[in-house]
């Protein structure tokens, strides 16, 4: 799946000659938490967050924006100030999965997406990946989520497909990630039934372990028994 099938493609953006009020009031009335900055001839120059207004502007102002006193000692303050400049870009043609990993590395809520010639086409959030994996994995219909330790040798996959299809379940997706332990991997099929405990002791028939996913950690994985 391409980035400019997922992108937010209308956005709300600011100049670096705009002020900081007015960057914070897009924001609120927009419910965004990124403002891409553009400059005159319409190229990505730069990006404003809530946390670079949040750092600019002093509390009692972000929470009565009347205040006076704090209003005037940062009236003059402009985008240009405080924005990231020259941020990382992603382009349309890549992958939501290149995006993905981008954001992870850089640790960023959302990556502006322009064109060869650095204009702006969009705008990526994590708000907008979670969507588009939630459709690619079928998350948004009803069904139930199993893990499966299966030795890494070729055929596996196949015999987990074929014994799951001929009991008539259809698949939401099916995602694999390694093991701790050597030469095993782990398989989580989304099926797209919650009756699936016929299907479950046909695999442990099949000497397949099986494991709760709800106690599945990325980083800690658990203890688990063959049942």
């Amino acid at each position: 799946m391409f980035v400019s099938r997922s992108m937010t493609q209308k956005v709300i953006t600011t100049d670096p000659e705009a002020s900081v009020f007015d960057a914070y009031e897009k924001m609120s009335q927009n419910r965004i938490r990124h403002l891409p900055v553009i400059g005159a001839d319409g190229r990505l120059i730069g990006i404003v967050t809530d946390r670079d207004i949040r750092s600019a502007l002093p509390f009692s102002m972000i929470k009565d924006p009347a205040h006076t006193a704090e209003t005037e000692k940062v009236k003059d303050l402009r985008v240009m100030d405080i924005m990231t400049t020259d941020p990382k870009t992603i382009g349309p043609h890549h992958t939501i999965q290149d995006a993905l990993v981008l954001i992870q590395e850089l640790r960023v809520g959302a990556l502006p997406v322009v064109d060869k010639e650095g204009k702006l086409k969009g705008i990526l959030s994590v708000r907008d990946l979670l969507r588009a994996f939630i459709n690619v994995l079928g998350f948004g219909q009803p069904g139930t989520l199993l893990c499966i330790l299966v030795e890494e040798k070729v055929g596996q996959m196949k015999k987990i497909v074929d014994a799951i299809t001929e009991e008539g379940i259809s698949f939401g997706s099916v995602l694999v990630a390694r093991y701790f332990e050597k030469d095993k991997r782990a398989v989580f099929p989304y099926l797209l039934t919650q009756n699936v405990a016929r299907i479950k002791r046909k695999l442990k028939d099949m000497g397949y372990t099986l494991v709760d996913p709800m106690e599945w950690y990325l980083d800690e994985l658990p203890k688990y028994e063959k049942e």
